[in-house]
């Protein structure tokens, strides 16, 4: 595959007309962020069945596959396995996607977001067999797994399937790199082992990373003022050997600048610059009220439909800043607009589906009591 760069356009969080309505892509403004991209070398792009309810794949077709001959760019797509019912249902599915895309091959395919309750869902309808014939029939030139879980999960599953398997797409990030909820270092090293390249997703970790108290913000600073947060995020991802792609999910001009200027004279990070950003990692954790990188995958777990990352953005947001009061009025019209946090019935479904590993009832209870009755976790 020709890969120009490690550098990887993702394709969940498009620049959006109305912000509340996934779907309301700007397509214009998608465009221009493709054109400055490809203009600058670089050509790989990744969706899922599931990006902007479907979307994002209509989006890519009209920016870049209606735009630019197909050999210039490649095209990684997703198996919905959540939504698999029966086998047949891999066939209807890739058929959507290709007819999206506008497309009659993926560059890259993979089983969607494999932990414990979507790997029962993809085994029970053959996935894996499935996308190995679509490798087969030359419909997907390499095939893999985006993967959602800790290691031991991890090295059953290539236990069983490294062999038909080219890619493992890992939440990878210097925060996770060492934590042991997500063990992104054991996994790194598991895929290592099995000699599978790894795709980095979620490098800044939705956004928690470049979010961060000003006292973190002053350290980057003093350690290098010349460099964004961001850049040093990415580069940890890209400096590891066996990464060949991070993604970085861009909604606006300027984070794909700065993405640009870090990749087209990409440095990799020095052994100073490494520890300091696991030092930054400890302190960061020690302020995040809950590590949660905005991924969704709750919400389709969700009966009620709980807003739950929006909630849990404006926990992080007011823990950080705890003198501002906008987070409260944040908080209130979130829950007059959409379902309350307090209607959680503890039904602990979403828990499964968390790829964090949050106690997701526990928290939002958590976070209702902060904003009624000023309840801190530090205070505990």
């Amino acid at each position: 595959m020709n890969y120009k760069s490690k550098f990887g356009f993702g394709c969940m969080r498009l620049p959006q007309t109305d912000k509340n309505n996934p779907e309301a892509i700007d397509q214009e403004c998608f465009n221009k962020m493709v054109d400055t991209y490809m203009e600058k070398g670089f050509n790989y792009f990744d969706t899922s069945f599931a990006y902007h309810n479907g979307q994002s794949e209509v989006a890519i077709r009209k920016a870049v596959v209606e735009r630019y001959p197909r050999d210039s760019f490649l095209i990684c797509d997703k198996m919905p396995t959540w939504a698999l019912t029966c086998e047949e249902d891999n066939d209807k599915f890739v058929n959507i996607m290709l007819e999206r895309l506008g497309i009659d091959y993926f560059d890259v395919f993979f089983i969607h977001n494999i932990n414990v309750p979507w790997l029962s869902l993809a085994e029970k309808h053959n996935a894996f067999e499935f996308v190995k014939n679509m490798k087969e029939k030359g419909i997907a030139k390499k095939i893999g797994i985006s993967f959602h879980d800790n290691s031991d999960l991890l090295e059953k599953v290539l236990d069983k399937y490294a062999d038909m398997l080219d890619i493992v797409q890992l939440e990878l990030n210097y925060l996770d790199w060492e934590d042991p909820s997500i063990e992104s270092h054991k996994c790194y090293d598991l895929c290592v082992e099995y000699g599978l390249d790894v795709y980095v997703m979620e490098p800044l970790k939705g956004g928690v990373i470049v979010n961060q108290p000003d006292d973190i913000k002053d350290d980057f600073k003093e350690f290098n003022g010349d460099k964004s947060i961001a850049s040093f995020a990415m580069r940890f991802c890209a400096s590891l050997e066996h990464v060949k792609i991070v993604l970085s999910g861009m909604n606006k001009m300027e984070d794909l600048l700065d993405n640009i200027d870090t990749f087209e004279d990409f440095k990799p990070l020095t052994d100073e610059e490494t520890d300091f950003l696991l030092n930054e990692a400890d302190k960061l954790r020690e302020n995040l009220a809950v590590a949660c990188s905005e991924c969704g995958y709750c919400l389709k777990a969700c009966p009620l439909e709980i807003p739950i990352p929006d909630y849990f953005r404006i926990y992080n947001h007011h823990m950080v800043q705890p003198e501002s009061n906008i987070y409260r009025l944040y908080y209130d019209k979130l829950g007059d607009e959409k379902v309350p946090a307090s209607d959680c019935t503890k039904c602990e479904t979403c828990i499964d589906y968390c790829t964090q590993k949050i106690d997701i009832p526990e928290i939002l209870e958590e976070v209702c009591e902060h904003f009624q009755e000023g309840f801190s976790p530090y205070g505990r």
